[in-house]
């Protein structure tokens, strides 16, 4: 029976990323992966495909819709919908045998099958050709999560569908109806609103990505409904039937109790994620999970028995890609005798809609609950040069800061590009900096990052320069 220094299971970003970190280390390591390709969720059914059909679909809206107003004219267009989802699938295939690709080049072994614990030491793991059993001195669970139902939601992948096979259809749905509206409801109704289709966006909240700051989320709306989606919030979902190809929805105001029927031809549930920890033999080793199926870890992510850590989607904090590849370097390193740091109220969240939306630290619903005196800088896209010389004049940057020290406590953005602004903002709270001091450090002109520096000085005595 061979024997590692550290087996991981699953390998999806914490999962390869801690493996990498660990042969790094001078670890011998194996990763368990029961898929045929490596990467899990993000890479193959979730973040790599949805930001393809997102970038695909927005140059085919913006062919149809915009570029007449750029002095581009553009006759007989057509949609392709079997030819874009061949090319998300390439982009998969590409990033996928990457993976693969650093396995080797960092001597990692992978073994393909599904992976379960004999005991706190033995992995068996089983697949077509039979069973296996490997030893490890540490193990890392890196499982990940699945498409959370509704009690009675009958999802029968083929009408009724989850984000993993909506990111597979090769046809644009007529009329498709989305039950939730966070992160993934909205990223693939706005895919799917791009290419012609209905969309009908059924929420039981009062405003969609209620886990962010509430502003981005009435402006991610406002726009949304401006782009054709119609959205039915503070509803509650009562039941979801499929007839041949129709599909019926029905659900209820949760404060009139005034009940809506929907029909569509197909209905993607998109009502969060649930951890993957079926089926691992958790009850071998003394493991149990939480009310929701996570496995309780301490503070340096070790779950109650010490040589068995867990990270990413199997544990408490957002499900994100690179929360878990955090977790996973944290993990790596820690083994290795080191003092890895994470803070998790620096790990940003980011909508991949358009305009893109993005946020790091505390809202300002969290700011007021906790009692803490703070201040608010906000600058539009409309006041600024670039956003206003690209057509992108929506939304706008928002700036928290501690009234009394001016440090910044949390930013919020919607508008163009603000998935790759928001990495200044988690720089400057990294280093604990004040609202001031971004102020007064020089952006380029005209850049959409100007815009924080705007939304700082706003922030600081309401100095912003544009506005």
């Amino acid at each position: 029976m061979e024997q590692f220094d550290l087996v991981v299971i699953g390998s999806g970003p914490g999962g390869y990323i801690a493996a990498i970190r660990a042969s790094q280390l001078k670890m011998k390591v194996a990763i368990i992966e029961r898929y045929k390709t490596l990467g899990g969720t993000c890479l193959n059914v979730g973040c790599i495909p949805s930001k393809a059909w997102l970038d695909s679909s927005e140059r085919y809206h913006e062919t149809i819709h915009t570029h007449a107003l750029h002095g581009i004219d553009v006759i007989d267009v057509k949609l392709n919908a079997k030819k874009m989802s061949e090319r998300v699938s390439k982009v998969v295939e590409g990033i996928t045998g990457g993976v693969a690709f650093l396995m080797k080049k960092n001597k990692i072994t992978v073994i393909n099958g599904h992976g379960s614990f004999k005991d706190a030491n033995t992995i068996v793991v089983k697949n077509d050709s039979g069973t296996q059993e490997i030893k490890a001195s540490k193990i890392i669970i890196a499982t990940g999560s699945k498409p959370s139902s509704l009690p009675g939601v009958i999802v029968d992948k083929e009408r009724v569908i989850t984000s993993t096979e909506a990111l597979k259809l090769q046809l644009v749905p007529k009329h498709l109806i989305v039950i939730g509206g966070g992160v993934i409801g909205l990223e693939l109704g706005s895919v799917f609103r791009r290419l012609g289709s209905e969309v009908s966006v059924v929420e039981f909240a009062d405003h969609c990505i209620a886990s962010m700051d509430t502003d981005l989320g009435k402006e991610l709306q406002k726009v949304l409904s401006k782009d054709g989606i119609k959205f039915y919030m503070g509803h509650g979902v009562t039941s979801v039937n499929r007839k041949d190809h129709e599909v019926t929805i029905k659900a209820k105001n949760k404060t009139s109790n005034e009940e809506i029927e929907l029909k569509g031809d197909y209905c993607l549930l998109a009502v969060g994620r649930r951890p993957y920890t079926e089926n691992l033999g958790l009850e071998n080793v003394g493991l149990k999970v939480d009310e929701r199926g996570r496995i309780p870890v301490n503070e340096h992510l070790q779950t109650s028995v010490p040589h068995i850590f867990a990270i990413g989607d199997v544990i408490k904090g957002a499900m994100l890609a690179h929360k878990a590849e955090e977790e996973g370097v944290f993990v790596a390193e820690f083994m290795a005798g080191q003092k890895p740091h994470i803070n998790y109220n620096l790990i940003p969240g980011v909508v991949y809609t358009w305009p893109e939306v993005a946020g790091v630290g505390q809202t300002e619903q969290e700011l007021k609950q906790k009692g803490l005196e703070y201040k608010v800088g906000k600058f539009p896209f409309l006041a600024l040069g670039r956003a206003v010389a690209s057509n992108e004049k929506n939304g706008f940057i928002k700036v928290l800061a501690d009234k009394k020290t001016d440090e910044i406590l949390g930013v919020h953005m919607i508008g163009p590009r603000t998935a790759d602004m928001i990495g200044e903002a988690v720089v400057a709270m990294e280093f604990r900096a004040s609202a001031e001091d971004i102020g007064r450090i020089s952006h380029a002109h005209p850049t959409y990052s100007e815009g924080l520096k705007e939304a700082c000085l706003a922030a600081t005595e309401n100095r912003a320069l544009n506005s």
